[in-house]
């Protein structure tokens, strides 16, 4: 499904991006999905969704909004069906990969305004392979697909990662910065600047952060959706899932 220039790419570096993968019809679908999933969840005062925090904040209109769902797809028949398609990527990732739509977190989907009424407008430093030692887990390979809900340029924030990272050992894992606390820019980072309709892949071993719109307002919104892919023993989530530690950390340290 890559090219053989473009899986070198991957390979190499941990990370991709495939300009135009989805329609405007496509994308419009996607965040209809999310606006039912939203209305409801603030309706009924949701606070977790298999066990993984939701958060919110105030929209430009003072309202309340979702910064970031999880398992999104579990809780919306046309979300599922959206993106149920994109399991065929597990063949770029090898054998025994599948879309883990009811493992990890599920479809997560990031919304960031940067308002001082939202809670979630950047990320610090972290690897992704520090949930699996959170949860005493052997550490395994983690691809996550990005589904570009809004143009992305570098004044909006975005994702920041360090190439090549996904190679690094178990020391560097752990040890190359302060999870979740550090924010500070790093001279090997690049920035993944995409537009509405894009599609990225990254590895989760890499090191990578959020980094805060330099804009505000309107112009920073950014909706972005991830697709966990993984491998491994089936470790599926239900609502009386507990919430893992690692969630609590972030919410310390963000």
């Amino acid at each position: 499904m890559l090219t053989q220039d473009q899986q070198r790419f991957l390979d190499e570096n941990g990370y991709l991006r495939l300009p135009g993968f989805l329609s405007a019809a496509e994308v419009d679908e996607i965040l209809a999905g999310l606006h039912e999933v939203e209305s409801r969840w603030i309706s009924e005062g949701r606070e977790k969704a298999r066990g993984i925090p939701i958060k919110y904040g105030k929209d430009l209109d003072g309202k309340a909004y979702v910064n970031r769902y999880a398992f999104a797809s579990l809780y919306s028949d046309r979300l599922h069906r959206a993106v149920e398609r994109f399991g065929e990527l597990a063949q770029v990732f090898g054998a025994g990969f599948r879309f883990g739509e009811d493992e990890k977190d599920g479809m997560v989907v990031n919304h960031y305004v940067n308002l001082p009424g939202s809670r979630y407008k950047q990320l610090g430093w972290h690897t992704d392979g520090l949930r699996d030692l959170f949860l005493g887990q052997k550490l395994r390979p983690l691809w996550q697909v990005g589904l570009y809900l809004d143009d992305s340029p570098r004044q909006k924030g975005g994702l920041r990662l360090i190439p090549g990272t996904h190679k690094q050992g178990l020391g560097s894992m752990l040890f190359r910065k302060a999870y979740f606390v550090s924010h500070q820019a790093d001279p090997h980072e690049v920035c993944i600047e995409a537009l509405r309709g894009d599609l990225t892949i990254h590895d989760g071993r890499l090191w990578h952060r959020v980094a805060r719109a330099e804009v505000t307002g309107e112009a920073s919104r950014r909706r972005v959706a991830y697709l966990p892919f993984v491998e491994g023993p089936r470790r599926p989530k239900t609502e009386a899932s507990p919430t893992p530690l690692y969630h609590y950390l972030q919410r310390v340290t963000g």
